[in-house]
């Protein structure tokens, strides 16, 4: 398969991935599954593009085998960014967009709690919708999660209703109530991600509201999708106290500046 950089693809995804040397084998087969089985809705090949921050469990090595085993035909076609050091989700993001070369993104955690089985979802309901973002929720009618205790819950819940008094007192997307503005499962236009990723502020789970803020700003079109998240089964959360004090940070600051 050729490699050019000049090669174009209908989709990129761009996993960032940090010590997820067990979760990605198994993330990039259920990926090829889908997309081998819905190939119609993509419309050609899928660019999975791997951005990792010098993973010290040797995801790096994994990530590399997997691209040798899966370049046997059309259906994906990985391409991986090494990063010196850890840097963060959102450099993460950026540095991805400049290597993806997809008409649309999809961002989502290669830890295996979003499942690709919603994406051909994602694809059809930008497609039916005119959407420029299309949101995965857990908190539409069908969406949910699997492996949390009540304290994720809670704090989840928290979080959302939070940015949603804080940030979507007005009107939102023509109207569209985004129901899950910390998730970030989503599909995005090209052109109004390489607008707004450059600009935005935030770091952690903050970061994801604010691509909305902006997004919103830019009179985007947004629609939602319901999505399962499942906790992950291997490695660790990184969900801590120094998360949740970023995403009240970031919060505090989008609702006093935008």
């Amino acid at each position: 398969m050729s490699s050019s950089k000049h090669k174009s693809y209908p989709l990129s995804i761009i996993l960032p991935t940090y010590n997820e040397r067990q979760n990605l084998p198994i993330m990039i087969e259920l990926l090829y599954q889908t997309f081998s089985s819905a190939s119609e809705e993509v419309g050609g090949t899928c660019e999975i593009v791997i951005v990792d921050d010098s993973s010290p469990d040797g995801t790096l090595e994994v990530a590399h085998a997997l691209k040798e085993s899966y370049s046997r035909d059309d259906v994906i076609e990985l391409s991986i960014l090494s990063r010196e050091g850890k840097l963060g989700l959102g450099s993460a993001y950026v540095s991805g967009l400049k290597l993806a070369k997809g008409e649309s993104i999809l961002i989502m955690d290669a830890d295996l709690s979003h499942h690709p089985k919603f994406i051909p979802e994602f694809i059809r309901k930008r497609k039916e919708e005119g959407a420029d973002i299309v949101c995965g929720s857990r908190y539409i009618r069908g969406g949910g999660v699997a492996g949390w205790d009540l304290k994720r819950k809670f704090t989840s819940r928290g979080a959302n209703f939070l940015a949603s008094f804080l940030l979507l007192s007005a009107p939102f997307g023509y109207g569209t109530k985004i129901s899950d503005l910390t998730g970030s499962f989503r599909l995005y236009d090209r052109n109004l991600l390489e607008k707004i990723l450059p600009i935005v502020q935030c770091k952690g789970y903050a970061f994801q509201m604010e691509i909305l803020v902006l997004a919103n700003k830019e009179n985007a079109k947004f629609a939602e999708v319901p999505i399962t998240f499942v906790d992950r089964i291997y490695g660790e959360s990184k969900l801590g106290a120094n998360e949740i004090l970023m995403y009240l940070k970031g919060l505090l600051n989008l609702f006093f500046t935008t």
